[in-house]
């Protein structure tokens, strides 16, 4: 080899590995034995989001009025759910909200509990935590929040109560934050997570928990309830009432011996 193209194979290599080494600095991991980098996650995700803001300008926007009336406020009778059995004990008069499994739990005495089907946050809009029954309306009305009126232009200002109200005919409002347990008038999205973190029911549903439920309630909001529920009584509840070793059995009296004469 020539010592000129001995030069120029080395500068080659020398190339070569410039260019591999930022590649193998920005490795992510590995997806069916190809090599992932993270700037080709970034420049996807990009291009993703271009292309939803491109989507969005040739939708039609839908302009609703300023102030919308609600429509018709009907009478809505209550309908009791179905009733589950909690394997470990809850305080009775207690909420749980299940995100995963998309129910709401109303505690009933005896480890029982209500069980109402709902509709949860969606992505990006889930939430746990901890709070208290602040309000109970009827036919409340619909404010959307600035946050919502920006990703959805054209939404109203404010929408008095009724059946096209998204709040149905009832609201729970959770402390001071924006959401709310509430009815709908649109019961084909009861079980999906499709809500901006509100937790959504049957109208039939919310009316007859508000009757149950006061202000000052407790509602702890999980992602997944660990506790086991089931539909039917358990065992150790059935067999109690048979003398076989339930919690409110009494204790047996204590036996009295005599004592023998000297």
């Amino acid at each position: 080899m020539t010592k000129t193209r001995a030069t120029a194979f080395f500068a080659l290599i020398a190339a070569a590995s410039t260019l591999y080494t930022p590649s193998v600095a920005a490795q992510d991991g590995f997806v069916n034995g190809a090599p992932v980098f993270q700037s080709d996650v970034e420049r996807r995700r990009k291009q993703a989001d271009d292309q939803r803001a491109e989507r969005r300008k040739t939708l039609n926007v839908v302009a609703y009025p300023k102030y919308m009336d609600g429509g018709e406020k009907p009478d809505i009778a209550p309908q009791e759910p179905p009733i589950v059995y909690l394997d470990n004990p809850e305080p009775a008069g207690t909420i749980i909200v299940d995100t995963n499994g998309r129910k709401l739990y109303y505690v009933l005495s005896g480890n029982r509990a209500y069980a109402y089907p709902i509709s949860v946050g969606r992505e990006g809009f889930e939430w746990t935590g901890t709070e208290k029954i602040s309000r109970v309306a009827s036919w409340p009305s619909w404010t959307p929040p600035a946050e919502m009126r920006q990703r959805q232009p054209g939404l109203p200002i404010t929408v008095s109560g009724g059946l096209i109200n998204p709040l149905g005919a009832k609201a729970l409002y959770l402390g001071n934050t924006i959401y709310r347990i509430h009815g709908t008038n649109n019961e084909r999205s009861i079980g999906r997570a499709s809500s901006s973190g509100c937790f959504r029911m049957a109208n039939e549903h919310v009316v007859h928990l508000a009757k149950l439920a006061r202000i000052g309630t407790t509602v702890r909001v999980v992602s997944s309830y660990t506790n086991g529920v089931s539909t039917s009584m358990p065992l150790s509840t059935l067999f109690s009432g048979f003398g076989f070793g339930g919690d409110d059995e009494p204790a047996p009296a204590p036996v009295k011996t005599k004592k023998k004469k000297k």
